[in-house]
């Protein structure tokens, strides 16, 4: 984990590639929650006998199921003190390489694109790429916006 001590040293770390997380394994039952959470029961994702047979040989994770990760992958990357929160302000643009078959491991690599003063703090703009264990592809890189409140 790198810990930055307030927003001055976040500046100066622009251009630079944070770290990685740890690994996490997607399991099928992650798979089912965020299906019934969100109404998305496709069988790719859904059903691991139909899956089976179709394109993936087995089921995958939702894409979105992916970039939901984000929070927990990024937290274990970096940190910044002195801040009293942090606000998910958006994205710029998300793409999804490659398929995350049930059972694989991902973690995410953060790249610092830019910080720059906004209206209630900073607006911090990182490429996160989520990558997948033994693939040659990512998962998911995406450009998030995010507001830190001093």
């Amino acid at each position: 984990m790198r810990i930055f001590q307030g927003i001055d040293e976040l500046v100066a770390a622009v251009g630079e590639h944070l770290g990685h997380s740890r690994w996490h394994t997607v399991s099928q039952h992650q798979i089912d929650g965020f299906a019934e959470v969100t109404g998305d029961s496709q069988w790719i994702h859904t059903d691991p006998q139909r899956a089976a047979q179709g394109p993936f040989q087995g089921p995958i994770a939702h894409g979105y199921l992916t970039l939901s990760l984000l929070p927990m992958l990024s937290w274990e990357v970096y940190r910044v003190d002195g801040v009293s929160m942090v606000i998910n302000y958006g994205s710029n643009r998300i793409r999804f390489p490659s398929v995350v078959p049930v059972g694989s491991s991902v973690r995410a690599g953060i790249e610092l694109l830019s910080v720059e003063p906004a209206a209630s703090g900073v607006q911090v703009i990182t490429r996160v790429t989520i990558g997948i264990e033994d693939a040659v592809k990512p998962a998911c890189i995406a450009e998030i916006v995010s507001l830190l409140v001093p």
